[in-house]
């Protein structure tokens, strides 16, 4: 038999376990359990910047240290102002202080920090990781590198959380209360905008998210998980100095949520429990061993976490899936849900988009030189030429990635020449790319519900606590009818990285459509294409012209394209040479010479 568990037993039995853990635990047992909740809360904002927004950070350390600092700070200092002292009265408005103030300062270092990219960005956390340990440890007002104690415990409802014991319950309902809202905001089309930025920048824009934004919200709750870690670690220690908010243990914060699996929630919370017994086990059992003399176990712990990462590169909580079978459900597609509504669709022949004279020049290079050309509602126009031909360029003016050295380009019948790719989007052109961008864990029907994200509001609260169901179960509705519309509808809820070249290609095109566009932009659909497969794309796209929608195809395959579209313009050297009906063109010397002569 392979019945597999409910998830919900699975969480039942865990939750009854930890509820009983204290009671038949020895204190110090408990206190590693206290440990792991504190790390895996600061290792759960690296799976979301990390794991699933692509952000690598080495500084959430300091973030610790800011929730610690101040709630340390404003308890125990008596020499505050009188404005600030009475915040200073009960630890849970110092949780609030923390929050704000981490909340400020997170907004203007990631306002820094996230304009860079590639192993800039980790360096730069690096750079405010280590400028803020050395903060906390330099400030006298801070107690230096002695630190700062008598800092109150917390009460709740009366009860004193003096010691291990009685705060576990608090720690760990802080980080289950994190686990919950971080799905619940995955689970959502803020959470599809997140996880969007894997696929790339340019994609994510072209669907109408707003990438920088994107990035900013992860880095803010990232440094929001760590700082209420920060707040109960200095409560259950009692006492605060800054050697647990150096660069060294940021870096061992990323080894939990990649040793974990740093794309999954629950990774954060195993790869915080492994880490931390081991270390613990490694310094009980090593100097029996090996003798008190050198840190041994800093060696083989660093041997044990290469280990690992070349065994099971995606972590530990694949594995543990695969050991535990727990029934994954499809989502749910409510037939009920109300539709979304539409835009008005163009009338047949109106002029959807016209490039008048673009030129984009790249120092000396033109690219595109005095380029022209107009799509109109339900036709299919092609965009041909050789290799270097200035067509990918060109492609990249109209769609907002690039925008013209002079010329105009008009969408309709608005300018849109140095409009953001989004903000195109929004009046209704959506595009495909060349090489296919897809997030390959993700299934088909959240792939393409990401096309539809311009079509909801919903913000993150919303999304965190469960305040857009209803507007979630329309945008999948959407989705599960384009789906079945480019005749995907069998591989609805597979992975989307398991399908087929030409169905990629076909679930970008649903993607694109979610959109609800009047302007189909694709890149070179049929590349990869089998003969069938490129059947079934054509047949597609004149369904897609017989509803109305406009559509321009820059392509290399002159079978596909000549028995396919309504007019072609031919590019050479970056400038239009040619521009008529797919048999008019075959037999322009012009086109001949350039192109279509040189294919055997």
């Amino acid at each position: 038999m392979n019945a597999k568990l409910s998830p919900r037993l699975v969480l039942g039995a865990f939750l009854a376990l930890l509820a009983a853990a204290p009671l038949f635990l020895s204190p110090f047992s408990v206190t590693l359990l206290n440990y792991i909740g504190l790390y895996a809360m600061v290792s759960l904002g690296l799976v979301l910047l990390t794991g699933v927004g692509g952000l690598t950070s080495f500084g959430q350390a300091a973030f610790v240290g800011l929730g610690a600092y101040t709630t340390a700070t404003l308890t125990t200092m008596t020499s505050l102002p009188g404005w600030l002292a009475w915040i200073g009265a009960s630890p849970w408005l110092t949780l609030l202080a923390g929050l704000l103030l981490t909340a400020v300062v997170a907004l203007l270092l990631g306002s820094l920090t996230l304009r860079l990219s590639g192993h800039f960005l980790p360096l730069g956390t690096m750079a405010w990781g280590i400028s803020l340990y050395f903060l906390f440890g330099t400030s006298e007002s801070l107690g230096g590198h002695s630190g700062l104690t008598g800092i109150p415990p917390i009460s709740l409802f009366g009860i004193v959380l003096d010691t291990g014991e009685k705060i576990f319950y608090l720690i760990w309902a802080f980080l289950l209360a994190a686990v919950l809202t971080t799905q619940n905001l995955l689970d959502s089309r803020e959470g599809r905008a997140i996880r969007a930025l894997k696929g790339g920048i340019v994609m994510a824009e072209a669907m109408g998210v707003n990438t920088s934004r994107s990035r900013m919200v992860i880095f803010l709750i990232a440094a929001l998980h760590a700082c209420a870690s920060g707040w109960l670690y200095a409560h259950m220690q009692r006492f605060v100095n800054p050697t647990p908010f150096g660069l060294n243990i940021g870096i061992e914060y990323l080894f939990m949520a990649v040793i974990g699996g740093a794309g999954h929630v629950w990774g954060a919370l195993v790869g915080a429990g492994v880490i931390t017994l081991l270390k613990q086990w490694l310094q009980d059992i090593l100097p029996k061993l090996l003798g008190q003399a050198g840190n041994f176990e800093v060696i083989v712990f660093g041997l044990m976490m290469i280990l690992v990462l070349q065994r099971a590169r995606g972590g530990l909580w694949p594995l543990l899936r695969r050991l535990v079978p727990v029934r994954v459900d499809n989502k749910h597609i409510e037939e009920s849900a109300e539709a979304l509504p539409r835009r008005t669709p163009p009338k047949a022949g109106e002029l959807i988009l016209e490039a008048r004279k673009v030129t984009r020049k790249f120092g000396g290079l033109v690219a595109n030189n005095n380029m022209s050309l107009e799509v109109k509602a339900g036709e299919i126009l092609a965009l041909i030429g050789p290799n270097g031909a200035g067509k990918s360029t060109m492609f990249n003016q109209l769609s907002g990635v690039d925008t013209p050295t002079s010329g105009e380009v008009l969408f309709m019948g608005q300018p849109v020449a140095g409009k953001d790719s989004r903000d195109i989007a929004r009046m209704g052109m959506s595009r495909t790319f060349q090489h296919v961008k897809l997030l390959p864990t993700m299934s088909v029907l959240e792939n393409v519900a990401i096309g539809a994200h311009l079509r909801g509001d919903k913000g993150v609260l919303s999304s965190a606590w469960r305040l857009d169901r209803a507007e979630e179960a329309r945008l999948l509705k959407e989705a599960a009818r384009q789906i079945e519309r480019v005749g995907l509808g069998e591989f609805m809820h597979a992975e989307a990285g398991s399908l087929a070249l030409g169905q990629q290609r076909i679930l970008e095109i649903a993607r694109a459509l979610c959109a609800d566009p009047c302007l189909l932009l694709l890149d070179e659909p049929a590349a990869g294409l089998r003969h069938k497969e490129k059947q079934a794309l054509g047949d597609l796209l004149r369904k897609l012209r017989g509803e109305g929608l406009a559509t321009l195809i820059v392509e290399h395959d002159m079978d596909f394209v000549m028995n396919l579209v309504d007019r072609v313009v031919v590019m050479e050297f970056g400038q239009k040479i040619a521009e008529g009906l797919p048999d008019e063109i075959q037999k322009d010397p012009a086109v001949l010479e350039a192109y279509l002569g040189g294919v055997e």
